[in-house]
């Protein structure tokens, strides 16, 4: 495959790297076979890192920060600037490769990548904008101010599902903020990290500078345990599972690090009596569909009025039929495989349970046989909204679907009873029923939409969900602040020392 040539991929590649001249190789290390999903064969190997490759890149890091904080931000923006336009240079084999890997379709796997490019235009802008505020003293001839600084190296670790957008959201930021970056990407997509590190280290070289863009690829045992509990590392970025989550929160916690922790997500679509049944059928196909259900914010649950059920659910089981299945590469195909073996295997225990609390399976439900890979069919369930299975994450393509009479006492306490809380749209004609969505008494989610779905975020908005989602940000707004550190200043320009609140103290 020519994409993979030209991102530097080859049939054996190392797994720690702080710079262009920085992949370590060495013997002694573990072998991380890359299996394609859609086949379920190998399509490279990476030579896992180990305790003292670790250790190598995050010296590298450590050092590196003490030059780079001084370079001034919108120097630093250059540098993100141009790893942008290499991304451009790179999408489509980019996207090919992280549809190889993963299986998401290929319009997926490009759209992955723009995002990478979305951020790093973003944090160019960023770069000029670090603003602090200037305050009144209540002091004469006191001025305070607050400025941001560096924090220090950043810790990333990332899933599978999105193997390449993840890192860019926080390394666009952190690295305009001025600080490196070590990332341990998901060891189920080694080969998307490898390719990425290939691309931002003909960046850094270009600029002069290495440590600033670091790879760790390794078991969570060893490298993951490392950097959670590393104090050279003042903030963690964790992106995966609730379980897992509360580890690195704890971890990181108790060596008074801080975190940004963005986990689980069972989102819902409420379907009102005067929705547009066409924009949320739509809505719904690709938010449950799409990725094969394994985004965080994957549509799992559909809220809707009984007044539009029947209509609703004849044009959505209608759109189901059409989905097409099959190589995430090909023309035409909508749905890709699941990522692994454990994935298949989640899902259909997760059909049992349903099975057992009596859910009706309207489409689907079924392993695909003879394709070879990791296939399921997209599965629509008829359910009760509070049954444990609904309420828990299925990393998978099931929906279910849940019927509401009353709005307020059935439609947001059931989309709001669950302990998830990442994203959440509404379909409706009605302005009262939007603005109640919108509402303190609303969607409890970090992210809310009113004629939208859940999945699909846009870069300019921080995102990130509250409750076992992790109360993380990540990406646009503001959420810059979490990579810098704050502090206050205050400048006395007089000839005498008055003391704040007037207090007297001496002669």
């Amino acid at each position: 495959m020519d994409f993979l040539k030209e991102l530097g991929i080859q049939d054996v590649n190392p797994g720690a790297c702080y710079g262009a001249d920085g992949w370590i190789t060495g013997e002694g290390r573990e072998a991380l076979v890359s299996l394609n999903p859609t086949t379920g064969k190998p399509i490279a190997t990476v030579m896992q890192a180990n305790e003292e490759d670790y250790e190598a890149v995050m010296a590298k890091a450590t050092e590196a920060f003490k030059t780079f904080r001084m370079m001034p931000a919108p120097v630093r923006g250059q540098m993100i600037r141009d790893l942008g336009d290499a991304l451009r240079a790179r999408k489509t084999a980019l996207g090919k490769l992280v549809s190889l890997e993963m299986g998401k379709i290929q319009a997926e796997g490009e759209g992955e990548v723009q995002e990478m490019i979305d951020i790093c235009d973003f944090a160019v802008g960023l770069s000029r904008q670090l603003y602090g505020l200037t305050i009144k003293s209540e002091r004469p001839r006191h001025r305070m101010m607050e400025q941001w600084h560096p924090l220090g190296v950043v810790g990333i670790i990332t899933a599978f599902n999105f193997p390449v957008a993840v890192w860019a959201w926080n390394t666009a930021l952190a690295a305009v903020c001025g600080d490196p970056v070590i990332w341990k990407p998901s060891s189920d997509t080694p080969l998307c990290a490898v390719a990425v590190q290939n691309i931002a280290n003909e960046v850094a070289k270009k600029h002069g500078v290495e440590g600033i863009f670091n790879l760790v690829i390794g078991k969570g045992r060893t490298v993951g345990e490392r950097l959670i509990n590393d104090p050279r590392i003042p903030l963690v970025s964790f992106t995966g599972s609730t379980n897992m989550g509360r580890r690195v929160g704890r971890v990181v916690g108790e060596r008074l690090g801080s975190t940004i922790l963005e986990l689980g997500g069972n989102n819902a679509v409420i379907v009102a009596p005067s929705a547009n049944i066409e924009m949320a059928v739509r809505s719904v196909l690709f938010g449950a569909v799409g990725t094969s259900g394994q985004r965080c914010t994957s549509t799992r649950r559909v809220i809707v009025h009984k007044s539009v059920k029947e209509k609703f659910l004849s044009q959505l089981l209608n759109a189901y039929k059409q989905v097409t299945i099959g190589d995430p590469l090909e023309a035409g195909i909508l749905m890709g495989p699941l990522v692994n073996e454990a994935g298949v295997e989640e899902m259909m225990e997760a059909l049992e349970v349903i099975k057992k609390s009596g859910g009706k399976i309207l489409t689907g439900g079924k392993r695909i046989e003879g394709k070879g890979g990791f296939f399921v069919e997209p599965t629509i369930v008829e359910a009760e909204h509070d049954w444990e299975i609904v309420h828990t994450e299925t990393f998978a393509p099931i929906l279910y679907i849940l019927t509401y009479d009353d709005f307020e006492g059935e439609a947001l306490a059931w989309h709001n009873e669950v302990p998830q809380g990442l994203s959440s749209g509404i379909f409706t004609s009605d302005v009262i029923e939007a603005e109640t969505f919108y509402s303190p008494m609303g969607s409890d989610c970090g992210i809310a939409n009113v004629n939208l779905g859940t999945s699909g975020a846009e870069i300019g908005g921080a995102f990130g969900g509250e409750k076992e989602t992790g109360g993380g940000r990540e990406s646009g707004s503001d959420s810059w602040k979490a990579y810098m550190r704050r502090q206050t200043n205050t400048i006395n320009y007089g000839h005498e020392l008055p003391l704040a609140q007037g207090i007297k103290f001496g002669g």
